[in-house]
């Protein structure tokens, strides 16, 4: 293959404590976190809105975790004030939401919290030095700029920091390295009346459920009466590779406009399509090699860690890496996430927080999911700031500490 090797200036745009790549879950909470610990904050995103998946890809449904704790529970009582919370930890929620009413909120949210956010800001590369990540380059609407830290926090989703900078990752299953498949999203609106069917050229007309990408009816109709959020397309690849994720945005739209159609025909001939979004969502793509690598044994034996960050009852939830229909799913009792799993091997000065943390494929099918993510980046943000404040390496971060600034953000842990 033929490279080129660029030189280019990128003069330093901001510095700050913490700055945070990524603004899903994983980067809001651990935007919020850090500011709330008095930081100076800065949030790359490289879209225009918060929220990640759940905003630019409409999975806008919280998945059922337990523990409903910290500033996601802080979230879901502001946003979603008539949302009941749980008072226990096997308790679990599984709201649907508006994403559209979500990016306004975290906006404002942010806006609040002292968290300087900017949009349109893409990660190009880490700059390092000894090992350490002195700064990122990135790409915006005014060509590449630099930002300087103490302390990064790698909430891109794919480790794309963290793998810049030299950190070791793997992606997908053990053997064939494939991941879970994409999906697209979409939302249909009851007008009323009979709609007109129009299934445009080029898309598969679906005569049972069997033939259905998932060969299972998945929709939910609990936020705003007569609007369906449908979870019904699957498209094989890897979000994190430029063709599989090109041929995804392709294929996700055409099994859109098929899926509506069948819902159409059957049950639902009332509802329009009324909202597809700018981009299938990713599941999984690549894993950091942290200094600990949860996995399937410690989902099924509910194993508890002294560094616990995060707790969670999600299921084992492994959509079918070959893009067929169906999905093994295995309902587990809780377990433990512990703080080594956000720190990446051979590299300074960053955290990983959200899907892209230290995981087995296996692992990384429950842990993934929004609710999660958001208890992962307030942990990587109140760690990130002791070690700024008190010059540490995240790994000598005592977990005693840490433990102490979840408390104070309301972060509640099962004990035992």
């Amino acid at each position: 293959m033929v490279s080129y090797m660029i030189q280019k200036e990128a003069p330093v745009f901001e510095r700050a404590d913490i700055v945070v790549v990524g603004g899903g879950p994983a980067g809001v909470a651990a935007a919020i976190a850090a500011a709330r610990c008095g930081r100076k904050v800065l949030l790359l995103e490289q879209s225009g809105q918060l929220g990640g998946m759940g905003t630019l890809a409409n999975v806008s449904v919280f998945m059922g975790v337990g523990n409903v704790t910290g500033i996601y529970r802080e979230i879901v009582s502001e946003f979603m004030p008539q949302q009941p919370l749980p008072d226990n930890h096997k308790g679990s929620i599984w709201p649907q939401y508006n994403p559209f009413r979500l990016r306004y909120y975290l906006n404002e949210k942010l806006e609040k919290e002292g968290v300087d956010v900017l949009f349109h800001v893409g990660f190009v590369s880490a700059v390092t030095e000894q090992g350490r990540v002195k700064a990122v380059v990135a790409n915006s609407r005014e060509g590449l700029i630099a930002f300087e830290a103490d302390v990064f926090i790698d909430c891109t989703g794919d480790g794309r920091v963290a793998i810049d900078a030299g950190a070791t990752y793997t992606s997908g299953r053990e053997g064939d390295g494939m991941t879970q498949p994409m999906t697209m999203m979409f939302m249909m609106q009851d007008t009323g009346r009979p709609v007109k069917l129009s299934l445009p050229e080029g898309c598969p007309r679906y005569e049972s459920v069997e033939e259905l990408p998932q060969g299972r009816l998945l929709h939910w109709e609990q936020s705003e009466p007569g609007n369906l959020l449908v979870n019904m397309t699957r498209v094989k690849g890897n979000g994190a590779k430029v063709r599989e994720a090109s041929r995804a945005e392709r294929e996700a739209l055409r099994q859109v406009f098929a899926v509506a159609d069948y819902l159409q025909r059957n049950g639902h001939e009332q509802y329009v399509l009324s909202h597809v979004p700018g981009q299938t969502g990713v599941r999984e793509t690549n894993q950091i090699v942290g200094h600990y690598t949860l996995s399937e044994d410690d989902l099924l034996a509910g194993r508890r860690f002294r560094d616990v960050v995060a707790q969670t009852n999600y299921e084992i939830d492994i959509h079918s890496p070959d893009g067929k229909a169906g999905t093994d799913e295995r309902k587990i009792d809780g377990y433990d996430i512990p703080y080594r799993c956000l720190v990446p091997k051979g590299v300074e000065g960053l955290l990983v927080a959200g899907r892209a943390m230290s995981a087995t494929h296996v692992a990384m099918s429950s842990m993934r999911v929004q609710a999660t993510c958001y208890g992962l980046g307030q942990a990587a943000g109140i760690a990130a700031s002791i070690a700024a404040a008190r010059g540490l390496r995240l790994l000598d971060v005592d977990v005693d500490d840490l433990h102490a600034g979840l408390a104070s953000q309301n972060v509640v842990f099962q004990k035992g």
